[in-house]
Order: structure tokens, then C-alpha cells, then sequence
């Protein structure tokens, strides 16, 4: 078993067969049709059930993948590491819609200037997309909203996001989801971070919405909030946006629930220079980041408020 049998196997897995993963391989399909076999005698078990011409991955299959993603990630970090320790090639980052608006415009512009020869590809998509992306090496990183699973991923908080309920102007105060429930709530589809939020909030009280409408972009829900269509709940950076602020109010969630980490995910085991130099850039341009430096200097300097505060009370 060597590192190319592992590449032509996981090609056949995500092209879903063996015709289209020889196309993407430029190799003839018999060919990757041998390799895959000798890849099974090698193994002694059956990589694929066969259906006719249909491939599905056996237990066997997929317990290999799994191996077969962290072995190949691994040998291209070590190609990264030995020929060139400066970020370059393709970097493929998946966000959220609100975090691509309102928070990577210019790290990414510092990024792409420093690193010139780093071409970004960005994705957007909600959390469960973003992240089985990661998983399946489609993406190199992807910042996405906790709650994620720790076992599978390397994670670095980024940003802290303060998520609210938006409501038309005039709204009366939203303080529980019973004095919201009369209303259609807008939100992503399933699978989004901050939906799953408010649908927590929601079930906390034993409520559920009467009715959901999936939106796709911000803009259009709060569009459709202004107009009365219904509610929403989004981070209150967003809201800088709208040039019709005033057609919206706006209701603080508890504390549990406002309170959205977003952190920069990738597979474990994988750390690029490009990767590892996008994270020095958008901890520099996130409030964490900037905590960490006030939080330096005041150690190499004179003590923190803080720090002053606790010994007079002690």
C-alpha cells in the first residue's frame, strides 16, 4: 500500500466511481480499476461493494478513508514543509455569509498582500456544510460557529459574535420566545449554527415557532423583518449594514445564547504554511487577538486595572 494506491482509492470515493475519478486522475479507467484492486488483495478485503456498474464503500472502505484522508493531508504537509516554508498555492477557506461580510474583507486583502503567491478560493456555507467539507479535504480551513466537534478538527477561536432578535420597529419587547411565538421566524436553512441557536432558545421554553421561512442572505431577512414578515436573530454586527435601521428593533437574547464563538477549524494532524499564516493574520485583526496583545503588554509593563483592582481588595 503506498501513497498513490491511497489517492487513486479516495478519487474513486469522491468522484463516485471509477469512470469520472480516471478522468479527474487523467489516467484510462482500467488502470484505476486494477489499482483499486490491488489495493484490495494487498489489504485482503473488499474495499467497495459492487452493484453493477454502482460502488458503495464497505465498513472496511470507510474505516480506510479515514486513514487514507490523514495519511495523504499529512504528506502534503510534509511536501509544504521540506521544499517551502512560505505560504503559496491554492487556499480554499469556507465561512459564513455574515462572517465573510462583515469580518474578512480586509485581513484577507493584509493577507493576499503579504502572501502574493496565495490564490484564495472562498466558500460559504452554514456549519454542517463547512465542516463535512473540512472533513472531506475539499477545504484546507473553514470558520465556523460553535458548537463544533472537537474530535475530528484543530480549532483557534477567532471572533466572538453578540447574536440578537430582530424585529419590525415598534415590536413589543421580545423577552422570551412565548412573546415572540405568534410570529414567523426567517432564518438559514438547517444547518446553520445560528438557526440551531434560536431553535434551542425556542425548545428551552417548551415553545416551538409556528412557522420557519428559509431565507438565503441576510440582506433579504432583514428586508423581510423590516416589513413585518417576521423575526430573526443574526449577529448585531449585521445590522451595521441596513441603511434602514430604524425600520427594526432590536432584543437581546440571555447570555448563554447571545454569546456565538466563531473559530478557524481544519483537520487534525493538517497545518500548512498558508494556513498557519492565516491564522496569525485574523487573530491580529480579531478582538481576541487584541485582548492577547493588551494582555502581553500590560504584563511587560505597568500592572492592568484589573490586576491593580485585585490587590487593593486583597
Amino acid at each position: 500500500m503506498d501513497l498513490t494506491d491511497l489517492h487513486i482509492f479516495r478519487s474513486v470515493v469522491q468522484a463516485g466511481g471509477v469512470t469520472r475519478a480516471a478522468e479527474k486522475l487523467n489516467r484510462v479507467q482500467s488502470n484505476v480499476t486494477t489499482r483499486v484492486r490491488q489495493l484490495e488483495s494487498d489489504l485482503g478485503v473488499e474495499l467497495f461493494v459492487r452493484e453493477g456498474k454502482k460502488l458503495h464503500l464497505s465498513p472496511e472502505g470507510k474505516l480506510l478513508l479515514d486513514y487514507a484522508d490523514r495519511l495523504l493531508d499529512l504528506a502534503e504537509e510534509a511536501r509544504e514543509a521540506v521544499h517551502d516554508a512560505e505560504p503559496r498555492g491554492l487556499l480554499r477557506l469556507g465561512t459564513g455569509e455574515s462572517t465573510a461580510a462583515m469580518r474578512l474583507p480586509v485581513p484577507m486583502n493584509e493577507y493576499l498582500g503579504r502572501y502574493p503567491d496565495v490564490t484564495l478560493e472562498l466558500r460559504t456555507g452554514n456549519t454542517r456544510e463547512l465542516a463535512a467539507a473540512v472533513l472531506g479535504g475539499d477545504l484546507d480551513a473553514a470558520l465556523v460557529s460553535e458548537p463544533i466537534a472537537d474530535a475530528p478538527f484543530e480549532k483557534v477561536a477567532i471572533y466572538d459574535e453578540e447574536l440578537v432578535i430582530i424585529a419590525a420597529a415598534g415590536h413589543a419587547p421580545i423577552k422570551s420566545p412565548r412573546d415572540a411565538r405568534p410570529q414567523t421566524v426567517l432564518a438559514f436553512e438547517s444547518g446553520c449554527a445560528y438557526r440551531q441557536r434560536l431553535e434551542d432558545w425556542f425548545a428551552l421554553h417548551g415553545e416551538m415557532p409556528d412557522r420557519i421561512v428559509e431565507i438565503t442572505s441576510y440582506h433579504a431577512m432583514l428586508g423581510c423583518v423590516a416589513a413585518g414578515m417576521g423575526i430573526s436573530l443574526m449577529p448585531r454586527n449585521v445590522l451595521t449594514t441596513f441603511p434602514d435601521a430604524k425600520l427594526l428593533s432590536v432584543h437581546s437574547l440571555p447570555p448563554a445564547l447571545a454569546h456565538a464563538p466563531t473559530c478557524l477549524i481544519r483537520r487534525k494532524g493538517t497545518l500548512s504554511p498558508k494556513v498557519s499564516a492565516l491564522i496569525e493574520v485574523l487573530l491580529a485583526h480579531s478582538d481576541r487577538g487584541k485582548k492577547r496583545r493588551a494582555t502581553r503588554k500590560n504584563g511587560r509593563g505597568a500592572p492592568s486595572a484589573d490586576s491593580r483592582s485585585r490587590r487593593q481588595i486583597v
